[in-house]
């Protein structure tokens, strides 16, 4: 399938026209990021510096997820920020699609790190006496290797639909960043099925 676009690049509409509150986004946006980024850089390292916390299944995830938290904020919110304050807010269409395939990518990690941390404290409630048969390191290791593969299949399935769609319309995208709902919106081609299959994965 040959991917037809027409489209170079793409033009968000942002979250405000008005200058004064683009300011306001800007800062507040950039503080919320810097936030975001030591306070969970701090997590990981704290706790890998500390051979008490990191010989803990539920510290160690907590790191990964951390880490993986600090490259989900790292993918969207700088260009997001940079663009607050810039009158006209575009991204070259292989941009946006390295930007979707890392919001899904770290995403989808996200999700199943989280999963495994559940299952950590279900087995930490459940099971107290097994705890420390059923935790390995070995599961731990099985699980964060789940959670990368997870969100690497799941970001390059999105990528693969919205790769070879052909977009030849109009390339003003309502909202502030590369999301796939936006962007069907905008190809020359019906993606109701598309959108449900989307939805599915």
């Amino acid at each position: 399938m040959k991917n037809q676009n027409f489209i170079t690049e793409f033009v968000f509409m942002g979250l405000s026209q008005n200058p004064t509150m683009q300011k306001i986004v800007f800062i507040v946006f950039l503080m919320v990021y810097i936030a975001t980024v030591v306070g969970n850089m701090l997590i990981v390292v704290t706790i890998l510096c500390s051979p008490a916390l990191l010989g803990s299944p539920m510290y160690f995830f907590l790191a990964v997820l951390s880490f993986v938290d600090v490259c989900y904020s790292s993918a969207i919110t700088p260009k997001m920020v940079v663009d607050s304050i810039h009158e006209r807010k575009t991204i070259k269409f292989e941009g946006c699609m390295i930007q979707l395939f890392a919001e899904h990518f770290f995403g989808g990690a996200e999700m199943i790190i989280l999963t495994a941390m559940a299952f950590d404290n279900y087995v930490a409630i459940c099971k107290p006496l097994h705890y420390s048969s059923i935790m390995t390191w070995r599961l731990c290791g099985i699980l964060v290797r789940v959670a990368w593969t997870g969100g690497f299949l799941h970001s390059i399935i999105q990528i693969l639909f919205t790769f070879h769609l052909p977009f030849c319309g109009p390339n003003v995208v309502d909202h502030f960043m590369c999301n796939l709902y936006p962007l069907l919106k905008l190809a020359c081609t019906d993606t109701h099925i598309l959108g449900l299959l989307v939805t599915v994965d």
